[in-house]
């Protein structure tokens, strides 16, 4: 919490917000350089950073009425809050349309009913809920691809926590829970947008995470490179550093283009992103595709290249490739990013 608060002061946990709001109104590019600095020393707090800013902050700020901004931005732009996105279920990850919370009108109220799983920020401390979420689900007897969006707070009747997360391979830095809705009563000014009208807005806001989460790759990546770089100086073997051997200075190279080639690919892609308009599937799901196997290749390499020290905590790098895996899975698996290139290529006649 208290990191958390540093970062609303230097004006981060709104990058994106509107000033008015409280927010530092800066774009893709910004939220990028944030995402690659933070993870390049905590790969799993800056995942807990990314699920506040761009989860949360961004996707209000883009979707939500100036009423609902006003009421929720200047305290999650601050740090007082504690917020996050609840979108995957315990039965639907990458199938996200088959999600099966619902919501029903009840006078002007909705009545919420599911489960949301693999939760991030779902807790401000062991035992207590984080603050405010955006919770998507369906309403009653809407078609498949018709989506809503709530903003639930913490103390809303019916919501609450289900099991809690433990023994992650990595980002142990950030809380998992599933959370759960139980008859939750949320007020329906706290619809955002329209009924049905959330699908574009997961979409939109899918794309942005998909970059931010390159940018994490990048830091693991870039940090891994420096890690291994200094130890193939420092450490002599056979009389001479380990920089000196071939096998060594190919994981040192290849390492070090891989990673300028997937910062040049990631910062071109959020330079080219417009935050309020959708379009950028492509180049979203691209960058995704490759930092975050590169990302692993790299930290796996740097525990190579450490040998018996890369593989203990002294050095960073074993943990560096633990939190390296989730990339190639959360938001938005290889295969899934794999399929929607292809369909997004399919689309085009010229690359550029």
């Amino acid at each position: 919490m208290a990191l958390f608060g540093k970062l609303g002061e230097l004006g981060l946990l709104g990058i994106t917000v509107d000033e008015r709001f409280g927010g530092a109104g800066m774009d893709a590019v910004a939220a990028v350089i944030a995402h690659e600095e933070l993870s390049s020393a905590d790969p799993g707090f800056a995942l807990a950073y990314l699920a506040h800013s761009m989860l949360f902050a961004n996707n209000l700020q883009i979707n939500g009425s100036d009423e609902q901004r006003n009421k929720y931005l200047p305290d999650a732009c601050a740090g007082k809050k504690v917020c996050g996105m609840c979108m995957t279920e315990p039965g639907a990850g990458t199938d996200v349309l088959g999600m099966q919370t619902t919501a029903r009108r009840s006078g002007d109220e909705y009545v919420l009913n599911g489960a949301k799983m693999w939760i991030t920020n779902w807790a401000v401390s062991d035992t207590e809920l984080g603050d405010t979420f955006l919770v998507y689900a369906r309403i009653a007897g809407s078609p498949r691809n018709q989506l809503s969006m709530f903003i639930v707070e913490k103390g809303f009747a019916g919501f609450g926590l289900g099991q809690k997360i433990k023994g992650k391979l990595g980002m142990r830095a950030s809380t998992t829970a599933e959370l759960v809705f139980e008859d939750c009563r949320v007020p329906i000014e706290n619809l955002v947008g329209s009924e049905g009208a959330a699908t574009l807005h997961m979409m939109r806001n899918l794309e942005v995470e998909r970059v931010t989460l390159a940018a994490m790759s990048l830091g693991i990546a870039r940090r891994s490179v420096e890690v291994m770089n200094r130890y193939a100086s420092e450490r002599i073997s056979f009389g001479k550093p380990l920089r000196e051997f071939g096998q060594i200075q190919r994981y040192i190279a290849k390492s070090y283009a891989e990673y300028m080639a997937g910062r040049a690919y990631t910062y071109y892609a959020a330079s080219t992103m417009s935050l309020d308009t959708p379009g950028h599937r492509l180049d979203s799901d691209g960058v995704k595709l490759f930092t975050s196997t590169m990302g692993k290749d790299v930290a796996d390499r740097a525990i190579q290249v450490l040998g018996g020290y890369g593989y203990v905590a002294e050095y960073a790098v074993e943990r560096l490739w633990r939190d390296a895996k989730l990339l190639e899975i959360g938001g938005g698996t290889l295969e899934a990013h794999q399929k929607n290139m292809c369909r997004e290529l399919g689309r085009a006649e010229r690359i550029l």
